[in-house]
């Protein structure tokens, strides 16, 4: 009896060693920057497109590091929102096909991330989406019916947070979980996550309070955010709304899912915009009607 007590003992505190780090650590399990991408070394000119370098300065004194990258006519704009790995430099597959789909875009990095400044949190990532959307609007004249809000898993839940009070042409959320604690809870069942966690990133909230047509793409296949997150996200999608299904991983369904990701895109964007580029009420309430998922 003394040695199986022992030995629940040690279970015990190993369980709660474990707990604490997690609740300790989340910030760094949460966000990786990846500091070796804070020497830049790879932008759009890798892939034969001009971009200009941009600093935008955010309400707090934060310096963020974005690309614009212009397209033939100039707009519509998507203004895309990454994940929670990696840096802008990771992502100039995305930024070649909005390119090669005929819009321009701006990519930035969140504070803490590349060549930004500052630290990230939940608040942090917020106000970097808000900063941009501003210097967008107020600085290089864009009209919020002129600009998509494109986020990619993390950056899902910080699209829509902006979306909310923003009114852009569209939004598109890409591999989006319901919540931060839903989906670590998938993942780290024997853990009291939803307590533990200090982070909300909630997309499903949010993503009731867009009015705008909404894309949500996922892959069956997402070994990180399950489908089911991104039909939950969709369900609740208050505004008229398509669904993408893709396949391959968390990180590779652009790659994997080929033309059925870029004509998937194109569908979308030519249903969103074109009514709303048609002017009037009528053409807005078509978009609604229309906005069945595919």
């Amino acid at each position: 009896m003394a040695v199986a007590a022992l030995l629940l003992l040690a279970l015990a505190a190993v369980y709660a060693a474990v707990v604490l780090y997690v609740y300790a650590r989340q910030a760094q399990l949460l966000y990786q920057p990846h500091a070796s991408g804070r020497t830049s070394s790879c932008t759009p000119r890798a892939i034969g497109l001009d971009f200009e370098d941009l600093r935008i300065r955010t309400p707090d004194g934060t310096s963020l590091h974005a690309w614009l990258v212009p397209a033939g006519g100039g707009r519509p704009l998507v203004l895309f929102c990454h994940g929670n790995a990696g840096n802008i430099e990771d992502r100039l597959d995305t930024v070649r096909i909005l390119h090669e789909l005929g819009l321009a875009v701006l990519i930035f990095d969140y504070r803490g991330y590349g060549l930004s400044t500052g630290r990230p949190s939940e608040r942090g990532t917020y106000q970097d989406a808000e900063a941009v959307w501003a210097y967008l609007v107020e600085e290089r004249g864009y009209a919020p019916q002129e600009i998509v809000l494109f986020g990619r898993s993390l950056g899902a839940a910080v699209a829509a947070h902006l979306a909310q009070d923003v009114r852009p042409a569209a939004l598109i959320v890409e591999a989006a979980f319901a919540s931060l604690p839903e989906v670590a809870a998938h993942h780290f069942w024997y853990l009291p996550v939803r307590r533990l966690t200090r982070f909300r990133y909630s997309t499903l909230e949010y993503i009731r309070c867009v009015d705008a047509p909404t894309l949500v793409i996922h892959s069956s296949e997402d070994d990180v955010v399950p489908i089911e997150q991104g039909r939950k996200v969709f369900d609740q999608a208050k505004g008229p709304k398509r669904f993408l299904l893709i396949l391959g991983s968390h990180s590779e369904g652009l790659q994997a899912s080929g033309t059925r990701y870029t004509e998937g895109l194109r569908r979308f964007l030519s249903w969103a915009l074109e009514p709303a580029a048609a002017g009037g009420a009528d053409a807005r309430l078509r978009a609604r009607i229309l906005g069945e998922s595919e």
